[in-house]
């Protein structure tokens, strides 16, 4: 089992009597076609963040990017634990997304030019990225670590009939 083909379980106390599990490629489309996230960290005292934020799925997981001196950067470095979410408001239709896992510093200079080049294609110009130093830089001088966040356990959210729970467990 690889983290493109994890075990899905339907969770039959929160699904419609006719409702099977999701196949892991349609969260797969979801986190590509998303443009927006939700990152949940937690903060040093213990309290809970979240902030939404733009990202990019590639190879396997989630990458997004923060300025050394935010908050969610700050609580990453005292606790890498994380959970991300995507999907719509609404609820009788759509499927939401939840990964949970380990935000990872993305520091290769070769992966971060190709995950800038790709963030360019998903956002537009005003999203260019230089490399410099193991982290994304623009051209006013700041600096944006980049973060990789691989599920080590997914959830997804089947809005409607018939309305869904899935867990997809990884390796």
């Amino acid at each position: 089992m690889s983290a493109d083909a994890p075990v899905a379980e339907l969770h039959p106390d929160c699904s419609g009597r006719t409702a099977t599990a999701r196949p892991w490629s349609e969260a797969v489309a979801v986190l590509t076609g998303a443009e927006l996230f939700r990152l949940s960290t937690v903060r040093p005292d213990g309290r809970p963040h979240v902030t939404p934020l733009i990202g990019l799925w590639s190879d396997g997981a989630l990458h997004f990017c923060t300025g050394p001196s935010e908050r969610k950067a700050r609580n990453l470095a005292k606790n890498p634990e994380v959970v991300v979410t995507t999907g719509n408001n609404t609820l009788t239709h759509g499927f939401d997304v939840v990964v949970e896992g380990r935000a990872d510093r993305v520091t290769d200079e070769n992966r971060l030019t190709r995950l800038a080049e790709l963030w360019e294609a998903k956002y537009g110009a005003e999203w260019h990225f230089e490399v410099h130093a193991g982290a994304f830089a623009n051209g006013a001088g700041g600096r944006a670590d980049v973060f990789r966040v691989a599920p080590r356990r997914a959830f997804g959210f089947g809005k409607g009939e018939p309305y869904s729970q899935t867990r997809w467990r990884f390796t």
